[in-house]
């Protein structure tokens, strides 16, 4: 009888189309396009920086994999997160929300998407944006790692809490440090790619 994998030494592991991927990652054809097409490509938009942020937080305690697949719905549902929009929501417009099956309809997350819009809108005011003030946490910088077993990704880090700490303090909610790392890896300010996945290795030949 083989003996079970150790769940701390999983390697990037080999798709169907022979293409080695992050061991999160599942053979699902839209986890695989998230992977392979924007997990840590760095993003600088900040309408789509904010709406990462908002989807990042509604994955608490949740599976990404939920979220992803829902996330067509909540582009519907939040005015596909026009901030603008969404810092105007009132009682009626909350109940639509938590009357819609396309995404979580938990009160305190739908509040939170609220709130943060409020929240964005105040630092989109600075110089450079909400695209300035999140890279600020890696110095502008991508921090590019390749830890070889799954088990070597972080789920925070001194960056991380410092993000959570100062999000926090200007008045978003769901932005735990967890969570924002998770936010980095997707948004490209960190990139994880475990080493062999050929997402990873294509991304360091176009440098």
């Amino acid at each position: 009888m083989a003996a079970a994998t150790d769940p701390r030494r999983v390697l990037a592991v080999r798709h169907a189309d022979g293409k080695r991927r992050c061991a999160w990652c599942t053979a699902d054809p839209t986890y695989v396009a998230y992977h392979d097409e924007e997990w840590g490509v760095a993003l600088h938009t900040d309408r789509a920086l904010f709406e990462m942020l908002c989807l990042e937080g509604a994955q608490a305690g949740l599976s990404w994999s939920t979220i992803l697949h829902k996330r067509h719905t909540y582009r519907a549902a939040f005015d596909h997160f026009d901030a603008e929009k969404m810092a105007r929501y009132d009682a009626a417009k909350r109940r639509r929300l938590l009357a819609d099956p396309g995404i979580v309809r938990n009160r305190l997350k739908v509040d939170a998407f609220i709130g943060n819009a409020r929240a964005y809108l105040k630092i989109r005011e600075r110089p450079g944006g909400f695209d300035a003030y999140l890279w600020q946490f890696t110095g502008g910088k991508v921090q590019r790692r390749r830890p070889l077993y799954l088990s070597a990704v972080p789920t925070t880090t001194p960056a991380s809490d410092a993000m959570s700490k100062d999000l926090q303090h200007h008045g978003f909610r769901f932005t735990g440090s967890t969570i924002c790392y998770a936010f980095m890896q997707a948004v490209g300010m960190v990139d994880d790619h475990q080493r062999y996945c050929w997402a990873g290795r294509g991304r360091e030949s176009a440098q």
